[in-house]
C-alpha cells in the first residue's frame, strides 16, 4: 500500500512566454486560458509578471492582464509576481489594485518586486535609473498606507477605490528582499535557487526579523521554482530544454528570445560558451515522474518550512506544459 504525498499549497506564476513563430497576442490569450486550466486543477493562486521590452515575454502590464485572468476565472486567487514598484508611482499602483479588488473581491493579491528594467533604454523610457530600487522601502510604505487612508507622503491624497480595501501584499525577494519583507511584516516570495544554503539563510533571517503587521501576524514563505512532470524522467527533462536555451541565449547574447521547439534546440550546434550556459540552466530544477516530483517537492518544502510553492515552469509545447501542471496537481494533494 502506497502513502499519498502530504498536502502542499501550490500556485502558478505565468510569464506569458512567447513561442517561436507566435504573436505576443497569442501568448497573452494562452495565459488567460492557462488560468482557467489551473483553476480546474486546484491551484491556489495564478500570478502574472512584469517585463518590459523583452522579446520572449508578452506580459508587460500585469494589472491589466490580471484583470483579464480574474474575469475568465471564478475561484482562484489572481495577482502579480510581481509589479516592479520602482517603475511606478505608488498611488497609481494602489488605484490599479483597488479597482481589481473592487471588481473581484477576496481574490486579488499584490505581489511586489524591487527590480528595475534591465536596459538603459527601457529605464530611460520609464523615467527611472539603476538606483530606483533604493526607494523601494519608502514606496512600499506609501503604497500600503493608501489602503488604510494614512498616507504619510501625501496626506491630502486618497486612493479610490482602494482606501479601506484589504489586498494581501507579498514581497519578491531579490537582494535585500527578505529583510524588507520582514521589516514590513509581509509574506515573502523567494526563488528556489541553486545555492540552497543562501536561500535557507534568507528564509531564516526573514523569520527571525519578522515584525507582525496589519497585513500578516506571522511569517509566511512562498518558495518559487520550476517543476517539470511527465511519464518518464527523460520526458520531464525534455520539458526544460526550451526555457534552458532561452536563458543560455540571454546570458551569452544579451537578449531573452521566444521559446524554441525542443528538437530545434537539441539539434543546435552551440558554442562552448552557449553549451556551458545551457547545461547550467538545466540544473537545479525539479523534474521527473509524478511520484519523483512529488517526493522532491515535499522534501524541499520540509527543508524550507515554506507555506506554499509557486510553480514557474515554461516550455514550448503548451500541451505538455498543461499536462505537467495537471500531473503535479494530481500527485500532490492540494489544500
Amino acid at each position: 500500500m502506497t502513502t499519498a504525498a502530504p498536502a502542499i499549497r501550490l500556485s502558478v506564476l505565468d510569464r506569458s512566454r512567447t513561442r517561436q513563430g507566435q504573436e505576443p497576442a497569442q501568448a497573452l490569450r494562452d495565459t488567460v486560458a492557462f488560468a482557467r486550466e489551473a483553476e480546474g486543477f486546484g491551484y491556489h493562486r495564478f500570478w502574472v509578471s512584469e517585463h518590459h521590452g523583452v522579446p520572449g515575454v508578452a506580459g508587460s502590464a500585469p494589472t491589466v492582464l490580471a484583470a483579464a485572468v480574474a474575469g475568465a476565472t471564478t475561484r482562484i486567487r489572481v495577482g502579480t509576481g510581481g509589479v516592479m514598484l520602482p517603475n511606478h508611482q505608488p498611488l497609481v499602483v494602489a488605484e490599479q489594485f483597488g479597482v481589481l479588488a473592487a471588481l473581484f473581491p477576496g481574490r486579488i493579491d499584490m505581489g511586489l518586486g524591487r527590480s528595475v528594467a534591465f536596459t538603459d533604454g527601457v529605464r530611460r523610457a520609464l523615467g527611472r535609473d539603476k538606483d530606483a530600487a533604493d526607494a523601494f522601502p519608502a514606496q512600499l510604505a506609501e503604497l500600503l498606507a493608501y489602503f488604510d487612508g494614512a498616507s504619510r507622503t501625501h496626506r491630502d491624497v486618497h486612493a479610490r477605490p482602494s482606501e479601506g480595501l484589504h489586498v494581501p501584499a507579498f514581497v519578491l525577494a531579490t537582494g535585500e528582499g527578505a529583510d524588507l519583507a520582514a521589516d514590513a511584516g509581509l509574506p515573502l516570495v523567494i526563488a528556489a535557487v541553486r545555492g540552497e544554503d543562501r536561500m535557507l539563510a534568507a528564509i531564516d533571517r526573514y523569520r527571525a526579523r519578522f515584525r507582525p503587521s496589519a497585513q500578516a501576524t506571522e511569517p509566511y514563505v512562498v518558495v518559487s521554482g520550476t517543476v517539470a512532470v511527465a511519464g518518464t524522467p527523460e520526458q520531464a527533462r525534455d520539458l526544460l530544454v526550451s526555457e534552458a536555451w532561452s536563458g543560455a541565449h540571454a546570458r551569452t547574447h544579451g537578449e531573452f528570445p521566444p521559446l524554441a521547439p525542443m528538437a530545434e534546440v537539441l539539434a543546435r550546434e552551440m558554442t562552448e560558451r552557449e553549451r556551458a550556459a545551457y547545461e547550467q540552466s538545466l540544473r537545479g530544477h525539479i523534474a521527473g515522474t509524478p511520484r519523483q516530483a512529488a517526493a522532491e517537492l515535499t522534501a524541499l518544502m520540509a527543508r524550507t518550512g515554506a507555506d506554499e510553492f509557486l510553480v514557474t515552469t515554461s516550455t514550448y509545447d503548451r500541451a505538455a506544459l498543461l499536462d505537467s501542471y495537471r500531473l503535479l496537481a494530481e500527485a500532490v494533494r492540494l489544500r
